[in-house]
C-alpha cells in the first residue's frame, strides 16, 4: 500500500483559488540546493511505501497527488528522515498511470487519489498547474523541491530546494541525442552542472513563479547522473496533460494557469547535427500574402461570373415584363373601383375573393 505524506490556520475553498499561493515568501539541500522553509512549498508530498520514502509528488487539490508513472511502478526505497509537525498522512485509494505510459520515458505521469481528503493551511495548499500552451522559454527561472539524494552527502532530513534554469527542448535533444527529448518534455539545469534533483526526488514538482501564484511546469522524470555537467534533468510537461488530468479530478478542479514567457525564446535558433529545423515563424507580410493568394484561390474566375450574368439578363427581362403586366392590370382594377360607388366596391370584392 501506498500512503502519502503532506506537510495550522483552516482553509476550506476551492483549490483553483488557493493553488500556487504561500504563506512563505522567503527562503531559510536535492544537489547544490539548500533546505527549505516550512510552508515554502505547502504542496510537496512524500510517496511512501512500507514507511519507506519512494518519490515525491505535488498536491493538485484535497484529494489528488501528481507524481510519475515510474514512481507507483518500481520498488525504489530510500528511507526519509526527521520529523516535520506540520504533516499529515494519507493512504492512497486509487492510482492511475498514464495510458500511454509504457515503462519509458514518454508520458511519465500519474495520478494518485487519497482515501480522505486533506484540510488546507498554512503548510498544506495545492499547486497551479500549467495550463495547455503555457510557454517556458530558455532560461527561465525554477525550483525543484524533494527529499532525494545530496551527493555525495547522506540524505536529508528536511525538505530540499534547488533553483535551475529552463533548457530549451532543442538544445536539450542535442544534449541527450536528437529524438529523445519530446513535446511532452521540458529540461531544467546547469550546464556547467553542480545543481540538480536527485534518486528519491523523481515525481517531485518542478515549479516557476508567474506575478505571485508559483505554477508547476515540470514533473520529475529521468536524467543521466546527477548534477553532471551538460546533463539536465528532464521532466514531464505538466501543460501537456490538462485534459487527461480533468477528465479524472472532475469535483474541485485544480488550478490551471496559463503561463507566458516575455521576449523571444533563445532556443529557436539552436541547432546541432540532426536536428530539424525550427517551424518557420510567420512575418507580416508573408501573412498578406497568403491572405493575398487565399483570397484569389477562393474567387471565382471573371468567365465564370460573365457568364451568369448572361444567364441572368433574360431571367430578369422576363420577372420585369410579368410585374408590369400585373402592375398595369392592378392599377387598371383601382381606378373602376374608385370610380364605383360603395355597393359597387363591396359586390366587386366579393367577386375577387370568391375567384
Amino acid at each position: 500500500y501506498f500512503s502519502i505524506g503532506l506537510g495550522l490556520l483552516v482553509y476550506d475553498v476551492s483549490s483553483a483559488l488557493i493553488c500556487g499561493r504561500t504563506s512563505v515568501t522567503t527562503s531559510s539541500r536535492i544537489v547544490g540546493g539548500q533546505n527549505a522553509s516550512a510552508g515554502r512549498w505547502p504542496w510537496q508530498a512524500s510517496l511512501l511505501r512500507l514507511g519507506r520514502h519512494i518519490c515525491g509528488g505535488s498536491l493538485i487539490n484535497k484529494e489528488w497527488v501528481l507524481s510519475a508513472a515510474h514512481c507507483v511502478h518500481g520498488l525504489w526505497f530510500i528511507t526519509q528522515e526527521g520529523f516535520n509537525p506540520n504533516q499529515v498522512f494519507r493512504y492512497v485509494r486509487l492510482i492511475i498511470k498514464h495510458p500511454n505510459y509504457n515503462f519509458t520515458n514518454e508520458n511519465d505521469i500519474a495520478l494518485l487519489k487519497l482515501r480522505s481528503p486533506v484540510t488546507f493551511t498554512d503548510y498544506i495548499r495545492p499547486v497551479c498547474l500549467a495550463a495547455h500552451n503555457s510557454v517556458f522559454n530558455s532560461g527561465t527561472d525554477s525550483w525543484i523541491t524533494g527529499w532525494g539524494n545530496i551527493m555525495p552527502l547522506p540524505s536529508p532530513k528536511v525538505l530540499q530546494e534547488v533553483e535551475v534554469p529552463v533548457i530549451g527542448n532543442r538544445q536539450c535533444n542535442c544534449l541527450y541525442g536528437v529524438g529523445n527529448i519530446t513535446d511532452n518534455m521540458i529540461c531544467a539545469g546547469l550546464l556547467e552542472g553542480g545543481k540538480d534533483s536527485c534518486q528519491g526526488d523523481s515525481g517531485g514538482p518542478m515549479v516557476s513563479r508567474q506575478s505571485s501564484v508559483w505554477v508547476q511546469s515540470g514533473i520529475v522524470s529521468f536524467g543521466t547522473g546527477c548534477a553532471r555537467p551538460e546533463t539536465p534533468r528532464v521532466f514531464g510537461r505538466v501543460s501537456r496533460y490538462q485534459e487527461w488530468i480533468s477528465s479524472f479530478v472532475c469535483s474541485d478542479p485544480p488550478g490551471f494557469v496559463q503561463f507566458t514567457s516575455a521576449g523571444a525564446d533563445p532556443d529557436y535558433s539552436y541547432s546541432c547535427p540532426g536536428l530539424p529545423p525550427p517551424p518557420p515563424t510567420p512575418s507580416p507580410s508573408s501573412s498578406t500574402n497568403e491572405s493575398t493568394i487565399l483570397s484569389s484561390a477562393t474567387s471565382p474566375p471573371r468567365n465564370v461570373l460573365l457568364l451568369c450574368f448572361l444567364l441572368l439578363v433574360p431571367i430578369l427581362a422576363l420577372i420585369l415584363y410579368a410585374m408590369k403586366h400585373r402592375l398595369g392590370s392592378c392599377i387598371q382594377r383601382c381606378i373602376h373601383l374608385i370610380r364605383s360607388d360603395n355597393n359597387d366596391i363591396y359586390s366587386d370584392t366579393k367577386v375577387l375573393y370568391s375567384k
